[in-house]
């Protein structure tokens, strides 16, 4: 399923050329995340262009040896310069300054993080818990719920009110996704990623 996820998100051509010009974005513990990567797949499957309604692509970082702002908008200034020309909005973000804002924004307390990894673990759904850089895979809960559009809230961020908000959004998207409760099926929160692309 990883060859098969691979072959998808590269058929978004911002995918594509992000990940081609990865090196010149020098980002500590870069990963491609989120949106641009499960958006894409589930266009594929609504047989909608890969790109169609991707609002932004998301990068995180890890810097703690720079945690302010200015250092942030710094590498948004070289991701800027680097990708300028796609013509899409691409947002850098250091996950070692998350917990300084995320309860001010979003209403709930954050733990600081150890790892742009421990960022993509914390996404509000499980199944869209996926990140990518050259050659490397992370999907800490694999991919079946990502193919199968499966919904459901992640116990290491369990706020009901913004997950109904993403989810509701999702449905009205993908009108075939599907909310189901429960648990995580037993996934190793740290697999070990293995190349891809």
């Amino acid at each position: 399923m990883q060859e098969r996820f691979i072959t998808d998100i590269l058929k978004n051509r911002n995918n594509r050329a992000i990940l081609e010009r990865w090196h010149d974005l020098a980002l500590p513990d870069g990963w491609l995340v989120a949106g641009c990567l499960f958006q894409t797949v589930w266009n594929l499957r609504s047989g909608a262009a890969p790109e169609a309604g991707i609002k932004d692509y998301d990068l995180f970082y890890f810097d703690a040896g720079d945690t302010s702002e200015a250092g942030e908008r710094r590498v948004q200034a070289r991701v800027d310069d680097a990708l300028g020309d796609l013509g899409i909005t691409v947002e850098a973000s250091n996950q070692a300054r998350v917990h300084l804002w995320y309860e001010s924004y979003f209403g709930h307390p954050y733990e600081a993080l150890r790892s742009a990894r421990d960022g993509i673990d914390r996404f509000l759904v499980p199944a869209t818990c996926v990140g990518v850089r050259p050659s490397e895979l992370y999907a800490p809960n694999g991919l079946s719920m990502l193919y199968d559009g499966v919904l459901t809230m992640n116990p290491l961020m369990p706020h009901r009110n913004l997950f109904d908000a993403k989810a509701a959004s999702y449905l009205s998207r993908w009108p075939w996704l599907q909310i189901q409760p429960g648990d995580l099926p037993h996934a190793n929160p740290h697999a070990k990623t293995g190349p891809t692309c």
